[in-house]
């Protein structure tokens, strides 16, 4: 499921995750190292085209962590202080590197970002929302493909 299949089944949801990662440029990327451990890392996301696109400087470490194994989680850089406005964003899916021409083309002409670089589009397998509801309840959103949008609320 990509970016514009979640957005048309949680348009609210969908909006309030791009207004966060749109809130800041640096966002925390989790890939999987050759042994299996974690790997985090800065990254920059773009929402273009209905794709959720991941860009990065050619062999970087996390690019071929996904091309090994393209599962990731994404975390929105959640700002300074406390106050995590619109709440603690997460993305976890699979990660498909694009090689075709007129696709990274058109990448380009939009991002204009430094070349070469890989190109990642993502398939998403689960979204979540945190956040505070009147300064009293702890909401969790969670949205998995073909599943319902489940809300919990914790006091």
């Amino acid at each position: 499921m990509n970016w514009a299949a979640f957005t048309s089944a949680e348009p609210d949801l969908a909006k309030t995750v791009e207004t966060r990662f749109g809130a800041f440029t640096h966002h925390v990327l989790a890939t999987l190292r050759k042994d299996g451990s974690p790997r985090t890392t800065g990254l920059e996301v773009r929402f273009l085209h209905g794709e959720l696109w991941l860009g990065m400087m050619p062999d970087s470490l996390k690019a071929l962590d996904l091309r090994r194994d393209p599962r990731f989680a994404l975390q929105a850089n959640p700002g300074e202080g406390q106050s995590m406005g619109g709440g603690d964003v997460r993305i976890a899916g699979r990660a498909i590197e694009v090689e075709e021409a007129d696709a990274k083309g058109a990448y380009v002409t939009e991002v204009e970002p430094p070349e070469p670089f890989h190109l990642f589009r993502t398939e998403l397998t689960e979204v979540v929302r945190t956040y505070v509801e009147d300064e009293k309840y702890l909401v969790v959103q969670i949205w998995k493909p073909g599943a319902p949008l489940r809300t919990l609320k914790r006091t």
